[in-house]
């Protein structure tokens, strides 16, 4: 098993929730107030003019960020000295099916995923990972959906016990499920 390693001047923060419950926005007010250099790494892709216009609505929202666009190898060309106030991530699951799809095993999948949080780690002083709660509703009757819930519920229980903070978010509200206290 794979352990998630954060380094130690990178406050790491996982919100988690339904579809349109807010996570983005949670993350995006969080990031703001950690400070001015920002970056967003976003890991949609856009394969209809749908999702092209759901992305180019998305980048209108978050001027006062740089954006990265990329689907895996996250962690990469973060070595040049640069240190983020903030760093958001928006989405693990979407980061999690680019990996699936291409061909990694599960383990190949968690590996690849906690050795880029801990690169971008490094580089920046608040981490914040978006993920979408997958794991409420029905048991998926297809083995492969039923293999992306269970893997996208490991890696947010691995990463939530490395995080700082842990938020759920429904209907626009931020609920904190865990908050690291010095000393605990």
């Amino acid at each position: 098993m794979t352990m998630l390693k954060i380094d130690s001047n990178c406050r790491l923060i996982l919100i988690s929730g339904g579809a349109r419950s807010g996570k983005s926005s949670t993350a995006l007010e969080l990031a703001r107030k950690a400070g001015e250099e920002r970056l967003f790494i976003a890991t949609a892709q856009a394969f209809d003019q749908e999702m092209t216009d759901r992305i180019e609505q998305h980048k209108l929202e978050r001027p006062d960020f740089q954006t990265l666009e990329k689907t895996a190898d996250l962690g990469e060309n973060f070595a040049e000295g640069k240190v983020w106030d903030a760093v958001v991530i928006d989405c693990l699951t979407l980061w999690l099916s680019s990996l699936i799809f291409s061909d990694k095993t599960d383990a190949e999948c968690e590996a690849s995923i906690y050795h880029d949080l801990s690169q971008l780690s490094q580089s920046c002083k608040t981490l914040i990972l978006v993920s979408n709660e997958v794991g409420l509703g029905i048991v998926p009757e297809h083995a492969l959906s039923r293999r992306f819930r269970d893997l996208n519920g490991r890696l947010q229980q691995g990463i939530g016990r490395s995080a700082k903070e842990v938020y759920f978010t429904v209907m626009g509200f931020r609920i904190p499920l865990h908050s690291f206290q010095a000393g605990q």
